[in-house]
């Protein structure tokens, strides 16, 4: 017994979310897998059965988790009205008119990812549906192309938590931060289109007539990002009180826009805000909070999981290099968010530069650790937008995530590239 509790921290992990990954393909729940991952992990790392209970009731009950739920029930009610009052179908219309069924693929929901909304996906993912009318892209290949431009952005975009965070952390301005943080977005477009947007096929050579607006139907989300932004300026004290308030504001101001402008029956609002799929993803959301919270809560012994690793894999000689992408990139599959992936990995990557690094050795470190995150938590099974996106186009997670490993090495060795260049010029 005392030799398997004793086994690398990293293999815990691994084998946890393998379990999640193939239990999945075994039973075709993903709940259940999830459930399983969690037990696995939670036991293996010695917690007692009170301690899995306070740990999953501290998770549920808190205002951040509760905000969280209520935030994501609220998008996918918006998604729904959207569809609903016509929106999203004048949105497709729009944009098709004005450039390829490729390009719109990968622009609709990069336009969504524009808002750092959790689980956001699922806001994109019938737009990006509704640009293969005659069906001639597989489901597999159109949600993979959903939950991969849905996060261009979120290596430099300042309202993103996760990127707020790495600026914070790392003591950069932010318009430092996302000058450096700009050219790995361009690496994760070419990855992105080489990789996945080739796949669908071309359009017919046809003359384009522009119809309807792009502007017009984006209304709402223009809505939610302004009432954002009016919140995070102006009431500052409610971001702290809960992450998730501002965005929540957001959304229900452009719900109630909507609901002005195009009505929708009390039978749709009953059919909206009761569906058994919004129910399905809540607790999805709420059981990959809680494999969260294993990840972060303190051990029996008091360490955390990403320390005992650190260690870990400093007693196995690896090279600093090596220490400072693994680290961000363990911590990006094991917690499927990017906060949580910056929170758990870029203080111990800090660290190791030292009091006073010269400035081509930080810039060049926090290019690379935050790139390596961002790629592995493109390829966690926990990562809220993959579980929605397969939720919607029925496909599996496994098989989902199969294809994103080229695009996401893609990302790995350009940073690595791009960190060497930004290590010479400063």
């Amino acid at each position: 017994m005392d030799l398997l509790m004793n086994i690398p921290v990293v293999i815990k992990i691994l084998v946890s979310l393998g379990v999640i990954l193939v239990g999945n393909k075994i039973v075709k729940n993903l709940s259940v897998a999830l459930v399983l991952g969690i037990l696995i992990l939670s036991f293996w790392s010695g917690h007692s059965l009170s301690s899995i209970g306070k740990i999953t009731w501290a998770r549920f009950s808190s205002i951040n988790g509760m905000f969280l739920f209520l935030l994501i029930y609220l998008v996918i009610a918006l998604s729904t009205q959207m569809k609903k009052t016509g929106n999203i179908d004048e949105l497709v219309i729009g944009v098709q008119s004005r450039m390829s069924r490729r390009s719109a693929m990968a622009v609709l929901p990069a336009l969504i990812g524009l808002l750092p909304m959790p689980g956001g996906a699922v806001f994109s993912a019938p737009l990006v549906d509704s640009c293969d009318s005659s069906e001639n892209s597989d489901s597999i290949l159109k949600g993979r192309i959903n939950y991969w431009f849905r996060h261009i952005w979120e290596f430099w975009w300042p309202l993103y938590p996760g990127v707020l965070l790495a600026i914070e952390l790392s003591g950069l301005r932010t318009p430092v931060f996302s000058t450096l943080m700009f050219p790995m977005t361009l690496c994760y477009i070419f990855g992105g289109y080489f990789f996945l947007l080739r796949k669908v096929p071309k359009d017919e050579k046809t003359e384009r007539k522009k119809e309807g607006s792009i502007l017009k139907p984006l209304t709402p989300i223009m809505i939610t990002l302004g009432v954002y932004l009016l919140v995070m300026i102006f009431f500052p004290s409610l971001s702290k009180f809960s992450q998730y308030i501002p965005m929540t504001i957001g959304i229900g101001f452009s719900i109630i826009y909507l609901q002005i402008r195009r009505p929708v029956g009390p039978y749709d609002w009953k059919e909206m805000l009761l569906s058994s799929r919004s129910l399905q993803l809540l607790i999805l959301v709420m059981l990959i909070r809680v494999y969260g919270a294993f990840i972060e809560a303190p051990l029996p012994d008091g360490m955390f999981l990403m320390e005992k690793m650190r260690e870990e894999l400093f007693s196995w000689g690896i090279p600093v290099i090596l220490f400072t992408m693994l680290i961000p990139f363990f911590s990006g599959i094991a917690t499927g968010i990017a906060i949580g992936t910056v929170g758990a990995s870029m203080p111990i990557v800090l660290s190791l530069m030292g009091p006073e690094p010269a400035l081509g050795v930080q810039l060049s470190t926090i290019l690379l650790a935050y790139s390596f995150g961002h790629a592995g938590m493109m390829l966690s099974p926990v990562h809220v937008c993959l579980i929605v996106t397969n939720q919607y186009f029925k496909t599996g997670v496994f098989r989902s995530l199969k294809g994103l490993i080229r695009p996401a090495a893609v990302v790995m060795v350009s940073a690595l590239i791009v960190s060497r260049i930004v290590l010479i010029l400063f």
